[in-house]
């Protein structure tokens, strides 16, 4: 049985101040969790049911530090889920470094203010099937180690940089190098007849306000998702996920035909 101390323990990484402290996060599920194993990524503690763990080799879990064997009520008191999987870990925060050349030299994503952690994971998970290995968030955005954030993602985080940085400051030094920056907005270019490119930054606004005024001044490029549908009630706009994909998907399809 897992004891209470680690219960609580584990029960407070819930909260970004004390993930920040310990520089440890959750990620929960068998997939995800397999997929962190099979990646070879350092696991503090992993925390599963017995039958999960007797499928696992050796090689898997050669960098898990800690490994405890519980029962399905012991998850039950510990998941952030309804309805647990059989598996959660305990992760070491990477850490990260912004570099702007790497960074200019391919096309990148910048996030203002989203503060769904379902829509973040979402853009996560679309950047890292589109192959877009960079976003840059600013500081007001959720938190990339929230558990629903990891979540919605599905484990795309281990393909994806994600930063936090003061976009101002990011735009300034994209400016200064000529970088394009793509704004989306509810009018502008649509995104299927706009030049695109392999190169620059696809900026997504806050899911009410849209991107900041202050940021506005530095985009290069207005695009939009033109609406198809004759509706006029209950359809105004995407969901900034499902934009982000459409977006995506647009700017990979240009840039390789």
């Amino acid at each position: 049985m897992i004891s209470k101390n680690k219960v609580k323990f584990i029960i407070s990484l819930q909260k970004k101040k004390v993930r920040d402290e310990e520089k440890l996060y959750v990620i929960e599920g068998d997939k995800i969790v397999r997929e962190f194993l099979g990646a070879g990524i350092p696991l503090k503690t992993l925390i599963a049911k017995p039958e999960f763990l007797g499928s696992l080799s050796s090689e898997m879990t050669r960098n898990v530090l800690e490994i405890e064997d519980v029962s399905y009520e012991d998850l039950k008191r510990i998941s952030t889920l309804k309805t647990p999987h059989n598996a959660i870990a305990l992760v070491p925060m990477p850490e990260t470094h912004l570099d702007l050349t790497v960074i200019f030299k391919n096309l990148c994503v910048a996030i203002d203010s989203i503060q769904d952690p379902g829509n973040l994971g979402t853009i996560i998970r679309a950047a890292a099937w589109f192959g877009i290995k960079h976003i840059i968030c600013s500081y007001d955005c959720v938190d990339i180690y929230n558990p629903k954030v990891i979540q919605a993602s599905m484990g795309a985080i281990l393909h994806v940089d994600v930063y936090y940085y003061n976009l101002k400051e990011f735009f300034i030094s994209a400016q200064a190098k000529k970088i394009s920056v793509f704004g989306t907005f509810l009018e502008g270019d649509s995104v299927y007849s706009h030049k695109l490119d392999n190169k620059g930054i696809i900026l997504l606004g806050n899911e009410s306000r849209g991107i900041s005024a202050d940021l506005i001044p530095f985009v290069t490029y207005k695009i939009m998702i033109p609406k198809f549908s004759s509706a006029r009630l209950g359809i105004d706009s995407l969901n900034v996920g499902m934009a982000a994909s459409v977006v995506f998907s647009e700017f990979m399809r240009k840039s390789i035909s």
